[in-house]
């Protein structure tokens, strides 16, 4: 709203502008008139421009800029994580989470906007009040705000089957991140916490997924450890509704340059490797591929405070949050590039009562 009033106060001046450069071009006009006797031929072409000038900026106050509609939502509402993955692009920059109540309150500001679909993200979220924070989010969503899908990105490690047991029916989607089917690789990733092991937690949240009905997602980070990898056997074992391959990104301030708390670089690969491996796994039904230009501009993505991060620029640049200046105002500010979001797939069939699975 705020960037609209700017707009079409921007273009009041510029009409006040040209009429007082007529009237001084006006003087000059009479001026040559007495000297030349010409005068008025010429004023008369010059009104019909000014009237031209002002038809045209009329016309263009009634084009107003689209606000983009938040149909998905990304919210990372913690940036705290117990594995060290070497090319995290949102890390522990902070350990703020807001009050719960506050996070509710911009979720039902979401809703009311357009949001269709939620999906929960850090760090890990499920770090936060041993899951619980995040699983009275999800049953919000869900039960108060009837949002078509929830979902979450986690890597694993923390969840128990008690929190499928307490908010497993309010949750559409659960996605797990897995970047190597081979556990040394994942260490070297730093996808791991002591002696764990990534891969047993792994299939021991899918067995969860299907005995509580949730759909059971994978994300996979494409770098140089992983690479050259074939996982056509495992993903076909453990049977994913989607498979998500992100080509490994680099974000100024989060995993490289002078702030960052990783060092992304070494896992960097061109594109012609992203694409080989793409290449490789082409048979596999359920892969979604997203390239570093399809993550940047095509992702909502709220940080803990509910800002929006515009990735455009190699960086994360965020907007005021939509607490204090609502959805509208905020969401100009994200970078967000709606057909890009629906080319890349962003929108599908995400609600677990349309899979139609067999559990």
């Amino acid at each position: 709203m705020l960037l609209s009033t700017q707009i079409v106060f921007g273009k009041m001046l510029l009409q006040v502008c040209i009429t007082n450069l007529h009237s001084i071009f006006v003087s000059i006009l009479d001026w040559i008139g007495i000297s030349t006797g010409r005068g008025r031929a010429v004023r008369v072409a010059h009104k019909a421009a000014v009237r031209e000038v002002h038809r045209k900026t009329d016309k263009s106050e009634a084009v107003t800029p689209k606000i983009p509609t938040p149909t998905s939502v990304n919210y990372h509402f913690t940036r705290q994580c117990n594995y060290k993955c070497g090319f995290c692009f949102h890390t522990a920059k902070t350990s703020f989470v807001l009050p719960i109540e506050d996070a509710k309150r911009g979720l039902r500001l979401l809703k009311e906007s357009g949001m269709e679909k939620i999906n929960f993200s850090g760090g890990e979220p499920f770090l936060q009040e041993k899951g619980d924070f995040l699983g009275k989010l999800v049953q919000f969503c869900k039960q108060d705000l009837q949002l078509p899908s929830v979902s979450i990105v986690s890597n694993g490690s923390l969840i128990r089957e008690i929190w499928f047991q307490k908010y497993g029916d309010y949750l559409d989607i659960l996605a797990i991140s897995c970047d190597s089917f081979d556990e040394d690789t994942n260490k070297l990733i730093g996808r791991t916490q002591g002696r764990k092991s990534h891969l047993d937690n792994l299939y021991r949240v899918q067995s969860w997924c299907k005995d509580y009905k949730v759909a059971f997602k994978i994300n996979s980070v494409i770098n140089t450890f992983n690479v050259e990898e074939d996982m056509r056997e495992y993903i076909a074992e453990l049977s994913p509704v989607r498979w998500k391959v992100f080509q490994c990104l680099v974000i100024e301030g989060e995993n490289a340059g002078e702030n960052a708390l990783r060092e992304a670089e070494r896992f960097v690969i061109s594109d012609q490797q992203f694409q080989d491996f793409l290449d490789r796994h082409s048979d596999v039904t359920c892969l979604v591929p997203e390239s570093n230009q399809k993550m940047r501009d095509s992702y909502l993505i709220l940080d803990e405070y509910m800002r929006f991060l515009d990735c455009r620029e190699g960086r994360k640049d965020p907007s005021k949050s939509i607490l204090d200046v609502g959805v509208e105002n905020a969401i100009q500010f994200s970078g967000f590039d709606e057909k890009m979001f629906l080319k890349r797939g962003g929108k599908y069939m995400w609600s677990k009562a349309d899979m139609r699975l067999e559990w």
